[in-house]
């Protein structure tokens, strides 16, 4: 039955953001910038109720008000689709992190350029840190925003062996701003290669800013131990629950 419930989400869900790109493309790119968040949010907001009617999904947002004001960055552990829209709720003027190569995509990518995003050339390397890096302090000199960043590059399943990357760290000593680490479990249920996603309550934790100053190896081990002490509590909390999802009671041993 909930294999049924995941195929009827994902088609509803293709369904409404071809549907949702469509009937917002003449206002988004008429309105100012700050309007068009409103947008963006509402169609965060749908998707998140269509995950929960269909497949009983429940939310909790912990520590929003760690979140300081102003500028920022906000370095999330990645394990789902779910985040990528999700994270955009909590923000008063955001921007991502993202491959160059989705800006190519139709609707998608004009709608992301409005955005005003910070796209990576993943293939360059050293040279895509100084692009990253100069495209994120562009737009940090003109308004106060928050750039969302995936330290590790790509959604992990929950429990892997971390894989972070020096990008977040580059970012934060060239930049000199907060970065506010971000703990989740949405691998446990909705995992970027599981057939279904499983009903329950998928936690975002946003944890205490680590305020700029730090050296590259004192910000980097903190940033990763204290993203993955909480992301483990978090799929131990999933393993005791009620309804504990398949890979959370195999990561805890098989014990609720």
């Amino acid at each position: 039955m909930q294999l049924i419930r995941t195929m009827l989400f994902y088609a509803l869900f293709y369904l409404s953001n071809a549907v949702q790109m469509i009937f917002w493309t003449p206002a988004f790119f008429i309105v100012p910038r700050e309007d068009a968040w409103k947008i963006v949010r509402l169609w965060a907001l749908s998707h998140l109720w269509l995950q929960h009617l269909v497949c009983g999904s429940r939310y909790d947002f912990r520590g929003l008000d760690r979140i300081p004001t102003g500028s920022l960055l906000v370095a999330s552990k990645h394990q789902s689709s779910w985040e990528t829209y999700t994270m955009t709720l909590f923000f008063s003027d955001a921007s991502f992190v993202l491959k160059r190569q989705l800006m190519h995509i139709p609707f998608f990518g004009w709608y992301v350029a409005k955005m005003k995003v910070v796209p990576v050339d993943r293939g360059k390397r050293s040279l895509a840190l100084v692009s990253m890096t100069d495209s994120a302090r562009r737009l940090l000199a003109k308004m106060d925003l928050q750039i969302i960043i995936y330290p590790e590059g790509t959604r992990r399943k929950a429990g892997a062996e971390p894989r972070y990357k020096y990008g977040i760290t580059h970012l934060y000593l060239e930049l000199s701003v907060p970065v506010v680490p971000v703990a989740l479990n949405s691998g446990l249920y909705w995992g970027r290669h599981s057939p279904q996603i499983y009903p329950g309550t998928i936690v975002m934790k946003f944890l205490d800013p680590i305020a700029p100053g730090l050296d590259k190896d004192a910000f980097s081990q903190t940033l990763q131990d204290t993203i993955e002490t909480a992301t483990a509590e978090l799929i131990g909390e999933a393993a005791r629950s009620s309804r504990p999802p398949p890979l959370a009671l195999e990561l805890a041993g098989g014990s609720a």
